[in-house]
Parts: structure tokens; sequence; C-alpha cells
């Protein structure tokens, strides 16, 4: 995983030469059975250097212990490995969506990352990571809660949690859609 890491980090200087970017990495253990895939680094991720620690990452924290699953035991990454933004009208530096020129530099990145951890699942958490990895026509809510055909592994697609934030109403559908996730990791054995 080191070399990996370094020679992504070569790459984005290259390609963003003169930018300074900061690469937010995933982490978990390697052949974690689940692997969760949001679309980039927020603000706070991008401080902490970890992936989901901010307003998202508690949501899905809670939503994890919820179903019964250890946050520990998953590799949880991001799509875009640094957090996109753009100047707010107020002047101040704000998260934005990745644009697709991002996610097509990054997605053989996410693809190696994928085969490095081995997972027996991937979860993809939004559309950026949904599109990245499948059909790019898909949108989330049309697949949120299913398993789609992923080479090597299934891939089962999920509302991003900051969707919660803007969104309480998803609330039943992420709960449903964890709780099912939960339920084929019981019976492939925990």
């Amino acid at each position: 995983m080191e070399k990996f890491r370094r020679e992504l980090e070569r790459f984005v200087r290259e390609v963003y030469e003169g930018d300074r970017k900061v690469l937010v990495f995933g982490e978990g253990p390697l052949g974690a059975r689940v692997m969760l895939v949001g679309e980039a680094p927020g603000e706070r991720e991008s401080l902490e250097g970890r992936p989901f620690v901010g307003k998202a990452g508690k949501n899905l924290d809670e939503f994890l212990e919820g179903a019964g699953i250890r946050r520990s035991e998953l590799y949880i990454s991001n799509a875009v490995k640094f957090r996109p933004t753009r100047l707010s009208k107020a002047g101040g530096t704000v998260n934005r969506a990745p644009t697709q020129e991002e996610i097509r530099l990054f997605t053989p990145w996410l693809l190696r990352e994928i085969e490095l951890v081995k997972p027996e699942c991937v979860v993809t958490l939004g559309n950026v990571p949904l599109r990245a990895l499948t059909d790019r026509q898909q949108m989330i809510g049309q697949v949120h809660g299913r398993f789609l055909e992923f080479p090597k592994r299934p891939l089962f697609a999920m509302y991003h949690p900051a969707s919660l934030i803007y969104n309480p109403s998803l609330r039943a559908s992420y709960e449903q859609d964890l709780s099912r996730l939960g339920e084929w990791l019981r019976r492939r054995g925990t």
C-alpha cells in the first residue's frame, strides 16, 4: 500500500504541478470484508488526513453501529483523493462536487486500490463512486440498496451519508440499505 501511495502522490504532483493538493488516503485493514468508497474528502478530512471524519463521517459511524458493523473492520476510501473546492460568494473556500476530469483521473487508482484491499464487497456511497465504478448513467436513487455486478466481487450502492444532512427523509432508506448489507455480511459469516 505504501508503494501505491507514493506513486499516487507523484502522479498528483505531476498532474497538478504547482498546485499543492492534500491527499487523503483510504484507511483500514487490507483484506477487509467491505470497502466503502465515498466521493471526495471534505474540509475536516483534508485537515485530519483521514476519510469520513466530518459530519458525514459521524452519520456513517452512527448507522454502522446501528447495523452491527464495526468501522475498524472496514476499509474506507474516496473516489477522488483530494478535497475539491471553490470560492464561495463570500470569498471563503467551500467544498464542491468532483469534476468529471478529476473522477476520470482517479478511477484507475481507485480500481488499483480495490485490488490491493481485496474486499468481499465494495460499497459506493453516493453518485460519484457509483458512476466511477459502473455505468455512468446510473443514479443512486435508482439503485440504492441493491447489489450490482462488479469485477470479482459484488458492489452495493448506498446514498452518501452527507445526503441525510440535506435530506433527512432518506434516513429510513439509508437504515434499510445498511441493514441489508449487514444481513448479507452475517449470512456470509462474520
